[in-house]
């Protein structure tokens, strides 16, 4: 299943603040079970979110995006930002959201960038659980 992330409400601010960099800041995706209460809006900062998935294979924290992408296409006004899909290999792990943040190493700090609610829960039981990106990248946005 391909999936396309939503953004929380302060990325913007926050990306305008200097509190993220897309291009060179540790970006990760760590995975949340569906007792987590999301809002898109309320939350700001890695330490607002409860419900970290655990399991086998998982580490708390989440993995670091690898190939981070960051384009502006002027024909289409469109900017994306893309990375390499992630996978937790050998694993046994429930989630139901994929949560990316910018890890600062303290979570009050850590500002939450976009979200991915797949749906229903997933589950890996000793094997691969991967996110893959939509095709036009984890998350774009028109200028207009």
């Amino acid at each position: 299943m391909s999936v396309t992330a939503k953004c929380f409400g302060n990325f913007i601010k926050a990306a305008f603040n200097k509190e993220i960099d897309l291009d060179t800041n540790d970006i990760k995706v760590a995975l949340f079970t569906s007792a987590t209460p999301v809002d898109q809006d309320a939350m700001v900062y890695f330490d607002d979110i409860t419900g970290e998935a655990g399991g086998t294979g998982y580490d708390a924290g989440g993995k670091a995006l690898e190939n981070k992408t960051v384009t502006y296409t002027d024909n289409t006004n469109v900017f994306k930002f893309d990375a390499d899909n992630v996978t937790w290999t050998t694993s046994s792990v429930t989630a139901r959201y994929a949560i990316l943040y910018c890890a600062t190493g303290t979570a009050g700090t850590s500002a939450l960038i976009s979200y991915v609610d797949f749906g229903e829960d997933k589950t890996s039981a000793t094997g691969n659980f991967t996110i893959t990106w939509d095709n036009a990248g984890i998350f774009t946005c028109t200028i207009a």
